[in-house]
């Protein structure tokens, strides 16, 4: 049982890998089974359609999402410049380390538009996304809304986009160049200093 489960996971491991290196497009059981290093036909023994495929890549997304999301549980956070160093590694694990899952995230978001079992799944992961940030910015001791949590995230997880897709000149434009400042700028506006 514990093959069955080791190899399944492998599985979507390797579909998370085709998901970040060709798109949704590109996504097919032959793909996977490349990927994985397993004989033609494995992945359909496990997933039976594409559809199948694409549900097991979201929630093998969404397990490997938590481990970053625990960080931020687990920080010790201690006012706006401890968020902010939180925030600033999270954005660098994300862009080396889990660039790949990162890449399959965005892939997965936008299948979500077409298909409600994994948009479902996608916003399982959204929700917690957005209680964690609400909570790390009350433990930084910020005057934290649902709201303004929100914006934060939403600013956080678009920049993370730009950051993987856009050339140099327009992360400049952005302000992304300088993700201390970039961060340290958004918490600001976010939760104005006093004074």
């Amino acid at each position: 049982m514990a093959e069955n489960r080791d190899r399944r996971d492998l599985l979507r491991d390797a579909a998370i890998e085709v998901l970040a290196r060709q798109g949704g497009r590109g996504l097919t059981h032959r793909a996977v089974d490349h990927e994985a290093g397993l004989p033609e036909g494995t992945a359909k023994n496990y997933f039976a359609s594409r559809d199948a495929l694409l549900q097991g890549a979201a929630e093998r997304c969404v397990e490997r999402y938590w481990a970053d999301l625990r960080l931020m549980e687990a920080a010790k956070i201690e006012g706006r410049r401890h968020l902010v160093a939180l925030l600033r590694e999270l954005l660098d694990r994300a862009l080396t380390a889990n660039r790949s899952r990162v890449l399959a995230y965005i892939e997965l978001h936008a299948e979500a538009a077409r298909r409600p079992r994994v948009q479902e799944t996608m916003a399982e992961l959204t929700r917690a996304d957005l209680a964690l940030h609400l909570e790390a910015h009350r433990a930084a001791g910020l005057p934290a809304t649902r709201r303004s949590a929100a914006m934060v995230t939403m600013c956080v997880n678009s920049a993370l986009t730009y950051l993987l897709a856009q050339p140099p000149e327009t992360l400049k434009a952005y302000g992304l160049d300088d993700l201390d400042a970039f961060l340290t700028d958004l918490i600001d506006t976010v939760y104005p200093p006093a004074g």
